[in-house]
């Protein structure tokens, strides 16, 4: 049995959670995510908890039973708390500003990138060398500021680059450092 996927999830009273056919709906007020259930696991809604089964030990199955779980409980964490991410970027001249539905970047390089976020993302800017995405899909908030990660990621020789608040870049001593720490 999954370890994951035999945990109830607990459901906020005013968090509602219907099943119709195969899609699985989480509302909170005008917070609403919806999930395809695949076939061989079940959902059970019982007052405030539900439970997610599956009918047989068939890998795959097996496989999608702690999956499905964990994603139905991030569902209910969206449309209650919500989710976010922050992002700084370190360099000199670097910084980052939203424009309408966009966020521009201007990170060294000769044009400024242009990175448009859906209506459902909240990209914030409080500092010019801070971003911050907040959603109520954690997949979206995690892929928005993975792609923003991916225009410079950190280098590990002056540590400039777009990093996660509190990731830790291990720095390289360089060529010059190395050869006269060698001898």
């Amino acid at each position: 049995m999954s370890r994951i996927g035999k945990k109830s999830i607990a459901i906020p009273k005013d968090v509602k959670v219907a099943l119709t056919g195969s899609l699985c709906t989480v509302e909170h007020g005008k917070n609403k995510l919806q999930l395809p259930i695949p076939n061989g696991i079940t959902l059970k809604i019982d007052g405030d908890k539900a439970i997610v089964e599956r009918a047989n030990d068939e890998k795959k199955i097996k496989s999608l039973h702690g999956t499905i779980r964990a994603l139905i409980n991030n569902m209910v964490v969206g449309v209650t708390k919500g989710f976010k991410k922050e992002l700084d970027i370190i360099g000199v001249g670097f910084k980052a500003q939203v424009k309408g539905k966009s966020l521009v970047l201007n990170v060294g390089f000769t044009h400024a990138v242009e990175m448009p976020f859906s209506d459902d993302l909240k990209v914030t800017t409080p500092l010019p060398t801070r971003v911050v995405v907040e959603g109520i899909d954690k997949q979206k908030v995690g892929e928005f500021t993975a792609n923003v990660r991916r225009v410079f990621p950190p280098e590990p020789y002056q540590g400039k680059g777009i990093r996660y608040v509190n990731e830790e870049v291990r720095k390289k001593l360089g060529k010059a450092l190395a050869a006269a720490t060698a001898k």
